[in-house]
């Protein structure tokens, strides 16, 4: 594992997978003091989610850091960016900086390829549920494009883009490898889908 300083966006209910892109509108006037920053240096950026209220509010353990793929400066200061992940990292400290935005030292936490394919059970498992949750929600969803999805895509995009609370979010973050996060899933749609929704219809696609 490498330690490497990161600085940080944290952002309740936010949940960035390696691999995965997430569009970013930046307002605050310190986060465009961190994209600027990045757009600087390396382009990188670690999404995390705050741990409770508090200023500065405690962090989890895990979050993912991102790279910079797209962003489009706006006249008044704001940012629209899409950030995609590249690794999950570990929080060692939180720095002490002189920066408006928080900076961490954090290992990056390397997968295990190995553990990146899921059984056709489990696979069929997955998607099983997730078309039952879908439609319980009432979610409109390309079930073509979602089957020639491979494993790693299928499992992180349902866990990045699905409902969940914040703690639910942190769990499948923090799950070691592909089979155990499928199976968190498959869990948590079916908690979840227990619950009736009143969110106007959406759409996943």
């Amino acid at each position: 594992m490498v330690a490497q300083r990161i600085s940080i966006f944290p952002l309740t209910g936010v949940i960035l997978f390696p691999g995965l892109q997430v569009p970013l509108h930046i307002f605050e006037p310190r986060y465009r003091a961190l994209v600027s920053d990045a757009m600087a240096r390396d382009r990188q950026i670690g999404m995390i989610q705050p741990r409770g209220g508090g200023e500065p509010p405690p962090l989890f353990d895990m979050g993912c850091v991102g790279r910079i793929v797209d962003v489009e400066a706006l006249e008044d200061g704001r940012y629209n960016l899409v950030l995609e992940g590249f690794a999950r990292f570990r929080v060692l400290r939180e720095l002490d900086v002189t920066t408006p935005f928080r900076q961490i030292e954090a290992e990056l936490i390397e997968e295990n390829e190995i553990d990146q394919a899921l059984s056709s059970v489990e696979r069929a498992s997955l998607e099983r549920e997730s078309q039952r949750f879908a439609n319980a929600q009432g979610y409109s969803v390309d079930w073509d494009s979602v089957a020639r999805l491979d494993d790693r895509s299928l499992v992180n995009g349902i866990a990045q883009i699905a409902p969940f609370d914040a703690a639910a979010k942190q769990a499948l973050l923090e799950a070691e490898g592909l089979k155990v996060r499928a199976d968190l899933l498959v869990q948590l749609m079916q908690f979840f889908g227990r619950r009736d929704s009143d969110d106007p219809r959406v759409t996943l696609q």
